[in-house]
């Protein structure tokens, strides 16, 4: 009886060491775990802090920066495109906002927009290439050559010599054998016609869709659209691609641009049109290619630096009074 008792207390006291040392450990244990993951916290808590207050401070400083850009806008581009005519073409999916903004300024830069054309999900389809021949072949005056067997390098050629040139002596008249180019494009339900872009401008602004071409026939799309943005840098004086950093990625019609080789030597390109400074950016660019010179330029991919190296005019001397 005496040995069951001894053994008895024994058990129950090697139970109780064993329970009083788990609370012990588990108290050892567990109050570190929870400093650390207090002090850890508070860390991630007070850099949180410091990174929203340095967004707030970026995005102060981004805002003046577009606040004074824009003020100072007018004598930045101020001579620029002085007695240009300007064709503007909306690619389908781009932004009419950010059109209205680029045009403001390429009018205070001096140019005068000949007017706009606007191109439907239909024109880039592939889909309907069948019909973008049938309409080049029968369109075409006999004086005009095709530079090959493409549907949409064709129709870029046509409509180019329809509403650009680069012969200053033309700019801002009509050809009589390509008068009814456009209305039948239109017609067809492939653009949409603002202003005269038949009176002929001197230089092209072509402004990209906002956010790439997906699936299987994203690269037919852009293809279509890059094919339109050579015919008319080769048809007029020169030509500018202006977009978002978005449209610089892979289906993007900047970044398709950029990748075209012939094309994207001879076309600039600009992927800061939604900054003040971007649409500067695209004067600057076209001011270039009147020199016969061709950059892409920004902050996305293939684009650097943000702007030509051309320098911003001189502001005109003012008298002191003495």
């Amino acid at each position: 009886m005496i040995d069951f008792r001894y053994h008895l207390v024994s058990i129950v006291a090697v139970f109780l060491a064993l329970a009083v040392g788990i609370v012990m450990g588990s108290t050892l244990l567990t109050d570190p775990a929870i400093e650390l993951a207090k002090r850890t916290s508070d860390h991630l808590a007070k850099n949180n802090k410091d990174l929203l207050g340095e967004l707030d401070v970026l995005r102060g400083r981004e805002s003046a920066n577009d606040a004074f850009i824009t003020q100072e806008t007018g004598q930045l581009v101020r001579t620029q495109l002085a007695g240009e005519r300007v064709l503007l073409v909306e690619s389908p999916g781009a932004s009419s906002a950010l059109r209205e903004s680029q045009q403001q300024v390429l009018v205070q830069a001096g140019a005068v927009v000949s007017g706009r054309i606007t191109l439907t999900d239909k024109y880039a389809d592939p889909r309907q290439s069948n019909l973008i021949n049938e309409l080049s072949t029968q369109l075409k005056p006999a004086a005009l050559n095709y530079p090959g067997t493409d549907p949409y390098q064709n129709a870029a050629t046509l409509l180019a010599d329809a509403t650009v040139t680069n012969d200053e002596t033309l700019a801002g008249t009509e050809d009589a054998a390509l008068a009814g180019v456009l209305s039948a494009f239109e017609k067809a339900g492939l653009l949409s016609l603002d202003g005269a872009p038949a009176k002929r401008a001197t230089t092209v602004v072509m402004f990209a869709p906002e956010k790439p071409y997906e699936g299987e026939s994203a690269e037919a799309q852009a293809g279509a659209l890059v094919a339109l943005a050579g015919g008319l840098d080769t048809g007029s004086q020169g030509a500018v691609v202006a977009g978002t950093i978005a449209s610089s990625a892979a289906g993007g019609l900047l970044g398709a641009v950029r990748d075209s080789g012939d094309v994207g030597a001879a076309v600039s390109s600009v992927d800061t049109l939604d900054m003040p400074a971007g649409r500067v950016v695209v004067v600057y660019a076209l001011h270039e290619q009147l020199q016969g010179k061709a950059g892409h330029y920004g902050l996305g991919t293939g684009g650097s630096p943000f702007q030509p190296a051309a320098t911003t005019p001189t502001p005109t001397p003012t008298s002191s009074g003495s």
